[in-house]
């Protein structure tokens, strides 16, 4: 489901693309740098990275079927060899002991625990002095029931307010060298995006066996967003230098 539902959105969540091309083309990367995704999905963060950057790429995700479209992908648009694609869940990739030049780890905080256990996580994977894009959830405002439950039985501190989100990384003792907050027609796009694939998939499906409960999840989810947690949740992607030990 997952895969259909981001099939819509090329950054798989509420960022536009031009934020994002932004970013990718101000990272400073030197030529043959090793750049790490975790939770990569369709893997549209590393190509762009490796389109504008000469650096070798490695993505890693639980999801056959986003695999899949991350090496489709790659085989259309980067040189062989460049980018490795590795079907594992984090916990249990091996890590380059000499680190990492760039990990991202945008909106796949949660294969961590969280943005505390993510950044434990980064300081591990990202040599000293070494960059980290970190896309992340935060509290716009207290949430109330309908956003929890919208959010499908969130909990209040599931995330932090901005202020505390920043202080978290800050804490632990990244640098914060930029951060994209995203806004309102940032959130709309991609949520209707989301709900409007799954939507378009049971058009041109009609047939397949999940086709109802693809239905069901896209109208729930899109109710859940609308009457729910619109406004309530934000999102922020960091650019964060790593500490310099």
């Amino acid at each position: 489901m997952s895969a259909i539902a981001h099939g819509g959105h090329a950054i798989a969540g509420p960022v536009d693309e031009a934020r994002v091309d932004a970013l990718v083309a101000g990272l400073a990367l030197a030529t043959g740098a090793t750049v790490l995704d975790m939770g990569c999905g369709g893997g549209e963060w590393l190509l762009r990275i490796l389109e504008r950057h000469d650096v070798r790429g490695v993505g890693v995700d639980r999801s056959a079927a986003a695999l899949a479209r991350a090496r489709a992908e790659a085989e259309r648009r980067v040189a062989p060899g460049r980018l490795e694609l590795v079907q594992a869940h984090a916990a249990d990739f091996p890590p380059d002991p000499r680190g990492y030049d760039l990990v991202l780890c945008a909106g796949s905080t949660h294969v961590y625990g969280g943005l505390a256990g993510t950044l434990v996580a980064l300081a591990a994977l990202v040599r000293p002095g070494g960059l980290a894009v970190v896309g992340e959830g935060f509290w716009e405002r207290p949430p109330d029931g309908a956003a929890l439950a919208g959010l499908e039985g969130a909990l209040p501190d599931d995330f932090l307010d901005l202020p505390g989100t920043v202080a978290r990384c800050t804490d632990a003792g990244f640098a914060m060298l930029s951060a994209l907050v995203s806004d309102q027609r940032e959130w709309d796009e991609y949520e209707f995006a989301w709900t409007g694939a799954l939507e378009a998939h049971v058009r041109a499906h009609p047939a397949d066996p999940d086709a109802a409960a693809l239905q069901d999840e896209a109208r729930s989810h899109r109710d859940g967003y609308l009457r729910g947690y619109r406004g309530t949740l934000g999102y922020v992607t960091m650019l964060l230098g790593a500490p310099i030990r």
